[in-house]
């Protein structure tokens, strides 16, 4: 059976998002990345923080959440995820590294996205978060 797989992207436009990160995203996102940070080292806010992680690019730039869809012969949709890692790898791994280590890449991503030749690299960075703190794909 054959399959095409459908990269769906959708937003503003770039010059939008440029405005809206040289007006908003650029103090937002070191707020947002603050608040999400502290919720995420403590048991009762981790959910919430994850999840605000996660949104880390769409806080910073607007950059649209991207999603696959899978297209079989029969006309058959389907959503596909990346299978992640084992749980508890995943838990050993934010309570070992990703807690502390986190701060720091979120630091040095708020950090480059500050001067115009490391705006590249700090959203890169930003866009690795959640695999950063809890090995998320």
């Amino acid at each position: 059976m054959t399959t095409h797989v459908i990269q769906e992207r959708s937003g503003a436009n770039l010059l939008l998002r440029a405005i809206y990160f040289i007006f908003f995203g650029l103090w937002l996102s070191g707020l947002w990345s603050a608040v999400a940070w502290l919720l995420c080292v403590t048991i009762v806010g981790l959910p919430l923080g994850l999840w605000m992680l996660n949104r880390l690019p769409q806080v910073t730039t607007l950059r649209p959440e991207r999603s696959e869809l899978v297209v079989l012969t029969d006309g058959r949709l389907y959503r596909r995820d990346l299978r992640q890692a084992p749980f508890l790898l995943r838990a050993v791994y934010f309570l070992l590294v990703g807690w502390w280590f986190s701060a720091l890449w979120l630091a040095a991503a708020w950090a480059f996205c500050t001067v115009i030749v490391g705006m590249p690299l700090g959203f890169w960075m930003f866009n690795r978060v959640p695999a950063v703190i809890t090995l998320a794909r």
